[in-house]
């Protein structure tokens, strides 16, 4: 379980073909990695990765068919920057929302400019997951925790704010541009809310429908 608030970027040293999908080596001297041990997990631009062999101020993590077919990682190349958060602990400052690190989407880069201080972003979503994004909601872009500064339904469109910090402090700078890919986690809770009130229309048993869930504040 991660936060979205990016601990540091590394640089993408390596990336070897492992009898159909792939390691990955990461150089990453500015994240303590003197409590990482092997099967422990990192986020590597949003991506829930287990670190198999660490040396030195990098690391290097398998990476399975399904995940190179649903993230954007097949446009990485060696030298791409990334953004980094390990896995959080119980003691962790929640300073973002709740991430998993398990990638929904890719999305894609459609407009880029100056807001005051701020980089306003848009970004193309898959269709299917626009359901799950709403005004001033969280979703995760890259690993970066954000929040939607409006959505834009008709054009499957999140519009993005986001202020000078954030963006020195990870990979956006460097490597968003337009017609770039990202990858896209959409908020845990939408997900859970959508089960809820899917049992509860189905199931006579289940107490939870559509209007307990808009009465209590959660719809």
């Amino acid at each position: 379980m991660f936060t979205g608030i990016i601990e540091a970027t590394g640089t993408l040293t390596d990336i070897t073909p492992m009898g159909g999908d792939v390691r990955l080596t990461v150089h990453a001297p500015n994240l303590d990695v003197s409590d990482v041990k092997l099967g422990d997990s990192i986020a590597s631009n949003g991506i829930c990765l287990t670190v198999v062999a660490i040396d030195g101020s990098s690391y290097a993590v398998d990476v399975s068919r399904e995940t190179l077919s649903i993230t954007a990682l097949n446009e990485w190349r060696v030298g791409d920057t990334l953004n980094l958060e390990k896995a959080m602990l119980p003691t962790t400052r929640f300073g973002g929302h709740i991430v998993a690190g398990h990638v929904d989407g890719v999305g894609k880069i459609v407009k880029i400019a100056k807001d005051a201080r701020s980089a306003y972003i848009e970004i193309a979503m898959p269709s299917e997951l626009m359901k799950y994004t709403a005004d001033k909601g969280s979703i995760t872009v890259d690993g970066i925790s954000l929040t939607t500064n409006r959505i834009q339904p008709s054009r499957n469109v999140v519009c993005l704010n986001i202020i000078p910090h954030t963006v020195a402090m990870t990979n956006i700078a460097r490597h968003w541009s337009i017609g770039r890919c990202v990858n896209i986690e959409v908020d845990l809770v939408a997900r859970y809310l959508e089960r809820l009130i899917g049992v509860g229309s189905q199931s006579s048993q289940s107490r939870i429908t559509k209007e307990l869930l808009m009465n209590s504040g959660f719809y």
